[in-house]
C-alpha cells in the first residue's frame, strides 16, 4: 500500500480532529427542555405529575405542569429542613454533651445540648464522629462503681437538654444491671449546682456533616430534631407547629407564597404534607449560589453515584449518571425529585411530584425510570467524555489489606 503523502495526512486530520472533539450529546435550549417535558411528564406510568423546570442562569420558567397543586413532598421536604437549619444555626455549630459525677451520693449529672445525632452503636459513633450513648453509660457506670464501695442498686441521673429515646436507652441500660435509675431534669444553672469530678465531654460533628448526611441518605428522625432545634432557636415551638412556622417563613423571606404551605413533620414522612412544585423550585434557585447554603447544594445525592440516588440512572438513563444532584422523595403512591441539572453550559432546576401512581412497587419502579429518562434527555457534560482506553496487562502484585473510614 502507498504511504500518504504527509499533506494528505494533515488534511485528514484537520477533518477528523473536530469530529473528534464534539461532545456525545449537546444542551437542550429552555424550548427544547420544555418539549422533552411536555412530551414524556404525561405517561401513565407518573400518573398526572405537578412539575416545573427553572432554568438558572436566567430564573425563567421554561416548563411548568400543575406547578401550583397541593401534593405531598415525602423526602422532598428534608430541603427545606436543611436550608431552616441553615438560616437559624451556622455550618459549623456542634452539640456538646458532658457527664459528671453528681456531689451527691449515687448521681449523675448530664448536660445535653440536644444534640440530634447521638448514636447508639458505639462501632458506629467512633466511624462517624458521633456521640456514643454506650460510651456514656459504660464510663458513668464506672466512674459510680469507683465512688461508691458498696453496690449500688439505685442512683439519681440530673440532666439537660436530652431527647428521650436516648434517657429511656441510658435508663434501660442499668436496669439490666440491675440498677434502678430515676432521671430528674434540672435547668442550666442547676445542673451546674449539682455536679462534681467530670467524666467525659462528647462533641457532635459539625452541622454541616449532620446535613449532608441527612440529605444523601434521607435519615427522617435527624431531620425532625435538626428542624425542631431550628425552630427553638427562632423562638418558635419545639414541636411541628414551630416547624411548620419558620419553614413557611423561609419561603416568605425569598418573595414565595407560603400559603399553600402544610406542614404536619419536617422529613415529609407523613401523607398530610402538602407543597407545590414552584414553591420548591423557586427555593431551590434562589438557594443555589448562596455560600451560607452550600451545604444543602453539596448535600443532594448525585444520580448513580451517591445516597439515595447511588442506584438510579445507571440503567435507565446513564447519560445522566454524575450530572443530576438531587433529593429523592419516596411514600406508598408517591414517588419524587428534586434538585439540579447539568446540560453543558445550562442548569435546570426541576422539581417532579409524582403522588398519584398506584401503591406498589412495581409502580414506583416504573415512575422512578420514567422520571430518570427524562432526565436523561437533558442531561449533558460541559466536557465530552473520554473514551475508554484498553488497559494493559498488570504484573502480579501481593495484595495489601488496608482499612479505610467511612465517609458519610
Amino acid at each position: 500500500m502507498p504511504f500518504l503523502s504527509r499533506t494528505s495526512l494533515a488534511l485528514c486530520a484537520a477533518l477528523l480532529l473536530p469530529a473528534l472533539s464534539l461532545p456525545p450529546t449537546s444542551a437542550l435550549e429552555p424550548n427544547s427542555v420544555a418539549g422533552v417535558f411536555e412530551r414524556y411528564i404525561s405517561k401513565t406510568e407518573l400518573a398526572n405529575p405537578s412539575a416545573i423546570v427553572i432554568d438558572q442562569n436566567t430564573g425563567e420558567v421554561v416548563f411548568e405542569k400543575s406547578a401550583n397543586s397541593l401534593r405531598k413532598p415525602a423526602s422532598v421536604q428534608k430541603i427545606l429542613a436543611a436550608v431552616a437549619a441553615l438560616t437559624y444555626m451556622q455550618a459549623s455549630d456542634t452539640f456538646t454533651t458532658t457527664v459528671s459525677l453528681g456531689q451527691r451520693t449515687r448521681t449523675l449529672v448530664i448536660e445535653g445540648d440536644r444534640d440530634p445525632w447521638m448514636s447508639y452503636n458505639h462501632k458506629e459513633a467512633q466511624r462517624l464522629g458521633r456521640t456514643s450513648i454506650p460510651r456514656i453509660e459504660y464510663n458513668s457506670l464506672s466512674a459510680l462503681q469507683e465512688a461508691n464501695t458498696e453496690p449500688i442498686e439505685k442512683i439519681t441521673i440530673y440532666y439537660t437538654n436530652l431527647f428521650s429515646p436516648e434517657l429511656a436507652h441510658i435508663k434501660s441500660f442499668y436496669k439490666k444491671r440491675g440498677i434502678t435509675a430515676s432521671l430528674k431534669r434540672v435547668n442550666a444553672r442547676e445542673a451546674t449546682e449539682l455536679k462534681g469530678e467530670e467524666i467525659l465531654t462528647s462533641h457532635s460533628p459539625e452541622l454541616q456533616r449532620m446535613l449532608a448526611f441527612l440529605l444523601t441518605w434521607s435519615d427522617n428522625a435527624l431531620t425532625e430534631r435538626i428542624a425542631r432545634i431550628a425552630a427553638l432557636k427562632a423562638a418558635e415551638s419545639f414541636d411541628e407547629d414551630g416547624v411548620g412556622i419558620i419553614f413557611a417563613g423561609i419561603l416568605e423571606s425569598y418573595g414565595i407564597n407560603s400559603a399553600p404551605l402544610l406542614v404536619k413533620d419536617a422529613s415529609g414522612l407523613s401523607h398530610n404534607n402538602r407543597i407545590t412544585v414552584r414553591q420548591v423550585g423557586s427555593l431551590l434557585q434562589k438557594i443555589r449560589y448562596d455560600p451560607q447554603f452550600a451545604p444543602v447544594v453539596n448535600g443532594l445525592p448525585i444520580g448513580g453515584i451517591t445516597g439515595t440516588l447511588k442506584d438510579r440512572f445507571n440503567k435507565t438513563a446513564p447519560e445522566a449518571v454524575g450530572l443530576v444532584k438531587a433529593k429523592t422523595g419516596t411514600l406508598n403512591g408517591t414517588t419524587n425529585l428534586a434538585g439540579y441539572i447539568e446540560s453543558e453550559d445550562r442548569e435546570y432546576v426541576f422539581v417532579i411530584i409524582a403522588d398519584k401512581h398506584p401503591r406498589t412497587n412495581t409502580a414506583a419502579k416504573r415512575a422512578r425510570a420514567t422520571v430518570d429518562r427524562i432526565l436523561g434527555k437533558i442531561a449533558a457534560p460541559l466536557l465530552p467524555q473520554p473514551s475508554p482506553q484498553p488497559v494493559p496487562e498488570a504484573p502480579e502484585v501481593v495484595a495489601v489489606q488496608t482499612e479505610v473510614a467511612a465517609q458519610s
